[in-house]
């Protein structure tokens, strides 16, 4: 199961790149705390609201139990039309007002108001029991004629206690007696320090009779927390389970494929070139990271294995006029005095040929590694018709004809002209050595690339050896002083510009050709 949705978010995985990941786990873990705040807030404010609701109910029997003792239990009408209530209170936008105090009432209580109030002291004590509220019942004019120590004491200034007076339920928040204005407890919780003060009134035959007064303290945030203990630990184990799929985020997409890019590339310097696969999960800079480290590593490899077989075939190649100098020079020291003139000429001249023939592969050795270290130039501009005549004017010679073909005008390539002019001369050069009389040079354009094509009159190329010839001392001609050189010289210069240096098959001869980028500048 676990497996099955691992390989289904590979599939699925986003491409994300670095800064996303960054930028995505920044947020959120700087979000907490505003997350955290904006959850306690709301949880306060729904507690409060809470007993808001609480205390309207309450109030909502209260007035019909006083309605009821007021009119002896007489039925008065249909009653009244279903309107709820919700609660309205805001901690944030909502005034707290000073606590509250009774104030000497100007007129006396209101004899029925105060019979009422003797029904239904059993019932107010009763619901006072259960809801901790307190409950205070007053006449028409805001005199209680049901309280504790303030009986007789008028709260018709108090604004909850105006408008139920005037026919409107009001609710409204008081600071408490015990904690006077910025206590340390207001910065924990605001509603440790207010009491919720409701007034309803009791309406009979459409005149306002009676206010009945509720005020209870909110339940304490803290109790609240603990009350709900089990919702909250559920909602922090989402949040941490949020963090572990973030940390398996950046796992994935960071540290994992770091830690197998440090593998490979351990691997790659004991001269292995197994790259692991790119991990779908990683970042998008990270997967690019993982195909250049790839190509890198290919690259080394194919570079570890070209210098092991040019260590071989220079070794070759210098083991034979080594030997062959040596093996005369020991004749020539063990057989002096008992050779003659022509064997001490033959011998002589032997040693001599196989000097040259080390001359020879140490100069093209060096033209080679020139060309290795040769490097491309963007901006380089090379007049294609006029490297081609320059080239003509230089080689053309009694042993050798030229001809140069270009049917149309030809955009100037991406190449240096001294880069060209060596590659060009040196596939002529191969062309004279193998004893061609003729060569041809047709110049065209094939979409955004110019093609040079070298063709000569000569023996030609067996189509075994189109890829071969141009490896490093790969020759036909070696018994007439070939390195088979040239042409590695020829196709590692082209490729240090961006251009390609293949061998095609024709009829007759051998055709080298030449592909280069058109320049975007002018010649």
């Amino acid at each position: 199961m676990i497996r099955a949705a691992k390989d289904w978010a590979k599939r699925h995985w986003p491409a994300l790149s670095l800064r996303t990941i960054l930028f995505g786990t920044l947020l959120f873990v700087a979000a907490l705390p505003g997350f955290g705040a904006v959850f306690l807030r709301v949880y306060e404010n729904t507690i409060v609201q809470q007993t808001e609701a609480e205390l309207i109910a309450q109030g909502a029997v209260l007035s019909a139990a006083y309605k009821s003792a007021w009119t002896g239990g007489r039925a008065g009408g249909r009653g009244q039309a279903i309107a709820p209530e919700p609660p309205q209170i805001d901690l944030r936008t909502m005034t707290v007002l000073p606590p509250s105090t009774a104030a000497p009432a100007r007129l006396p209580a209101d004899s029925e108001a105060v019979a009422v109030a003797r029904q239904l002291a059993s019932i107010a004590s009763d619901s006072a029991a259960v809801t901790l509220a307190a409950v205070r019942l007053l006449d028409r004019n805001g005199t209680v004629v049901l309280g504790r120590n303030d009986l007789g004491a008028s709260y018709a200034s108090h604004p909850e206690v105006r408008k139920a007076i005037a026919g409107r339920s009001d609710t409204v928040l008081r600071r408490r007696q015990e904690y006077p204005h910025g206590h340390i407890w207001e910065a924990i919780s605001r509603a440790s320090t207010i009491r919720v003060h409701h007034a309803r009134p009791v309406i009979v035959d459409g005149r306002v009779v009676g206010v009945v007064m509720l005020s209870r303290s909110p339940r304490g945030l803290m109790l609240g927390i603990y009350q709900d203990r089990g919702k909250i630990a559920l909602g922090i184990a989402v949040i941490f389970g949020m963090l572990v799929v973030l940390v398996g985020l950046l796992s994935r997409g960071i540290a994992r494929p770091i830690t197998m890019l440090t593998e490979a590339s351990q691997r790659v310097a004991q001269g292995s070139a197994d790259i692991p696969e790119t991990p779908s999960t990683a970042a998008i800079e990270i997967r690019e990271l993982f195909d250049n480290f790839r190509l890198m590593a290919g690259r080394i490899d194919a570079r570890s294995r070209y210098l092991r077989d040019f260590a071989t075939a220079v070794s070759h190649e210098f083991k034979t006029p080594i030997s062959g100098i040596r093996g005369a020079l020991e004749l020539l020291g063990e057989h002096w005095s008992t050779m003659d003139d022509t064997d001490r000429t033959r011998f002589i001249a032997n040693a001599a040929a196989d000097t040259e023939r080390l001359q020879q592969l140490t100069d093209r050795l060096l033209e080679l590694a020139k060309a290795d270290m040769t490097l491309g130039d963007s901006s380089a501009v090379a007049d294609v018709l006029a490297v081609l005549h320059h080239v003509a004017d230089r080689l053309t010679g009694e042993r050798l004809a030229i001809r140069i073909d270009s049917p149309l005008p030809l955009a100037p390539a991406n190449i240096a002209p001294g880069t060209l002019t060596t590659i060009l001369e040196t596939l002529i050069d191969n062309s004279a050595r193998m004893g061609a009389d003729t060569v041809t040079m047709t110049a065209r354009m094939i979409g955004d690339r110019i093609e040079i094509a070298v063709q000569d009159d000569g023996p030609g190329i067996p189509t075994a050896d189109t890829e071969k010839i141009f490896e490093p001392f790969f020759t036909g001609r070696r018994d007439r002083g070939g390195t088979g050189l040239g042409l590695a010289i020829a196709r590692s210069l082209a490729s240090a510009t961006g251009a390609t240096v293949t061998a095609n098959i024709v009829p007759a001869g051998a055709c080298i050709v030449v592909q280069m980028q058109r320049s975007m500048r002018d010649s």
